[in-house]
């Protein structure tokens, strides 16, 4: 298979720009040093803070453009062909149908992402081949869609761009290193900073542009190998995907982390993008990038409507009909997941326990409703679950007087969010005490349920406000499981009695 022909325009494209930001940065250092000599030699006169000013700002710039070795650490545990031979049977049948050589190392990585890149070395002179292969992506995508991105990412080894990479990089590397140096020594730095910052962007707006092409380049050899269909889906997944992966990880994942616990990940990822509210979240998300996309000039990628448009006028290609997810081609995938997020959270202290979703809400969850609650016992002494339509309708009176957890006081801006969140605790922990069921599940609001009832206890207090629910309704179902006298808080242990039904 031969090159493509605009390898030879990308690599002058790179190197041209490379050696032209080091050529600037040489002729300032030069001048630079060159002033202070200049006014000693000609005007035999020395001023000795410009003089000082030139050295230090030659200095600083010098050594910030100097190449950096690259030194490369893994960035997830390593998979190799004896320990997943299944997986990389796959890889072996795209690279030979690219026309490629296999990556040195292949590591699972914790994203919705797959890539490929030249790493180690000096500017790319002694690097090697690696690819990063995301387990939430290996969870989401059919083994013909796996093997469709697969198709794409040595497509930039086939073009060549993994070589230009380290170039481009390390060349973007020295710009933002000598602006920031220059910044921060301040002074005459900062007027010194106005070319590079210049030339950064003209720099960032070529090599993003190159960047572009060669995605579009990468996705036709896919086509081509693979086949356009598969690889339009596994975009459509990654772009749907990733932005609910990101999420998901903030809002689910690192609250039960800092808890010191660990949970399955994974897992809980399918939960998530199983909720219907996530699932709409999804599609909507997708629906407009699809309708409204478009590139950025300081883009990477094209728009996903483009790689659409340019990938539907290639050959089709198959899908099997049989198409199971390609995490099936994964052995030992809990063990690749746990032995990653070790990795993660290796640099944070504290030994992390084992904890399945369903007992989140009473490990990770309960501990923090129940210290926000006890912070906030006087603010809510005398408040009852029946009180609570007439303390919505006046917020006030509880929002002046609410504490952090740790008994700081609350700035007054944040006084209305934080009257919600106590008294949502509150309401959560007073159904817990009369022996209602807690659910707090990945992608779903937490749950109360007893005897056929179900409540959302952290919608109630909005529902109030807003009048979505009427006080009378309220009434009702406290009256209903004998909950009207029930206090706010949190004074007194589970009650292990009957709780009253319908």
């Amino acid at each position: 298979m031969s090159k493509p022909p605009s390898v030879a325009g990308r690599a002058l494209m790179a190197v041209g720009l490379m050696v032209g930001f080091y050529l600037l940065a040489a002729a300032i250092v030069a001048v630079l040093f060159y002033l202070p000599y200049a006014e000693y030699v000609y005007l035999h006169r020395l001023h000795l803070k410009i003089a000082l000013l030139c050295v230090v700002g030659g200095i600083v710039i010098a050594w910030a453009v100097l190449p950096r070795v690259d030194r490369f650490e893994a960035p997830g545990p390593r998979l190799t062909a004896e320990s997943q031979p299944r997986l990389f049977e796959q890889l072996n049948q795209v690279a030979h149908a690219t026309g490629q050589e296999m990556p040195a190392e292949v590591y699972a990585v914790g994203d919705i992402n797959a890539w490929v890149a030249q790493r180690g070395g000096l500017m790319g002179f002694g690097s090697r081949r690696v690819m990063g292969l995301g387990l939430p992506l290996l969870q989401q995508l059919t083994v013909s869609q796996f093997r469709a991105v697969l198709a794409h990412e040595f497509g930039h080894y086939f073009g060549g761009d993994t070589r230009l990479g380290p170039w481009v990089y390390k060349t973007r590397a020295a710009i933002g290193r000598t602006v920031q140096s220059l910044t921060d020594t301040g002074g005459g730095g900062s007027l010194l900073q106005i070319p590079f910052a210049l030339y950064g962007r003209m720099f960032m707006r070529v090599t993003q542009s190159v960047s572009r092409q060669q995605e579009f380049s990468a996705d036709a050899l896919a086509a081509r190998t693979v086949g356009a269909r598969p690889l339009i889906e596994g975009l459509r997944v990654v772009h749907q995907t990733a932005p609910a992966f990101s999420a998901y990880w903030q809002h689910e994942v690192m609250p039960v982390i800092a808890a010191g616990y660990q949970p399955p990940v994974n897992e809980g990822f399918q939960r998530f993008t199983g909720s219907p509210k996530v699932v709409d979240a999804m599609a909507e998300g997708l629906a407009k990038e699809l309708s409204e996309g478009t590139s950025d000039p300081f883009d990477s990628h094209p728009a996903l409507r483009e790689r659409i448009a340019a990938l539907e006028q290639l050959p089709a290609g198959e899908i099997p009909a049989n198409d199971p997810t390609a995490i099936s081609l994964l052995d030992g995938a809990a063990e690749v997941e746990s032995e990653l997020l070790r990795q993660a959270l290796s640099g944070v202290s504290g030994d992390f326990k084992q904890v399945a979703w369903e007992a989140v809400g009473e490990s990770v969850y309960v501990p923090q409703w129940t210290k926000i609650v006890n912070a906030n016992r006087d603010a809510l002494a005398g408040l009852t679950l029946s009180g609570l339509p007439e303390l919505a309708r006046d917020p006030a009176r509880l929002a002046s007087r609410l504490k952090s957890p740790d008994g700081d006081p609350v700035p007054p801006d944040a006084a209305e969010g934080a009257s919600g969140y106590v008294v949502s605790a509150a309401i959560t922990l007073a159904l817990q005490r009369k022996g209602w069921e807690l659910e707090a599940l990945p992608g779903t609001p937490v749950h109360m349920r007893h005897a056929g009832e179900t409540l959302q206890p952290f919608s109630i207090w909005e529902e109030l406000r807003t009048g979505k629910r009427t006080a009378e309704e309220w009434r009702d179902m406290l009256a209903r499981f004998g909950l009207s006298e029930v206090s706010l808080d949190g004074i007194g242990a589970i009650d292990p009695g009957p709780v009253a039904g319908v």
